[in-house]
């Protein structure tokens, strides 16, 4: 069960490094334009406000990373399912605000990764 808790939160990191990507680089870029659904002049109008959220999405990566490679394996599992809970948190409420593709790309996994999290306890 651990293994398999490892793996989704690896892949929750990893989503939230091209997260942190796709805001603060590519954002006026095609890519950018196409994953939002923005258009260029919304974009450019937000691309300070999306910087600062790609650098949020940025801390939520480092917090997980931390999660994996912290060397005391009962620390290691309350790190990580509190960045999930982050996780899942932002992800309900980016579904709320925004999208409600937000709660299946974000929140689902972080969400896997609580209930692995509490089976392997």
């Amino acid at each position: 069960m651990k293994s398999a808790l490892n793996a989704v939160v690896l892949v929750v990191m990893i989503e939230h490094v091209w997260f942190l990507v796709l805001e603060m680089f590519l954002w006026t870029r095609p890519l950018g334009l196409k994953t939002f659904r923005n258009t260029p002049e919304f974009a450019r109008q937000s691309a300070a406000l999306a910087a600062n959220q790609g650098l949020y999405n940025g801390f939520l990566a480092a917090g997980l990373l931390w999660g994996l490679c912290h060397p005391v394996p009962e620390m290691a599992v309350q790190i990580k399912v509190f960045f999930l809970g982050c996780v899942a948190a932002a992800g309900v409420a980016g579904a709320i605000t925004v999208s409600r593709r937000i709660f299946h790309i974000q929140a689902v996994p972080a969400l896997a990764g609580l209930v692995l999290a509490w089976l392997a306890r």
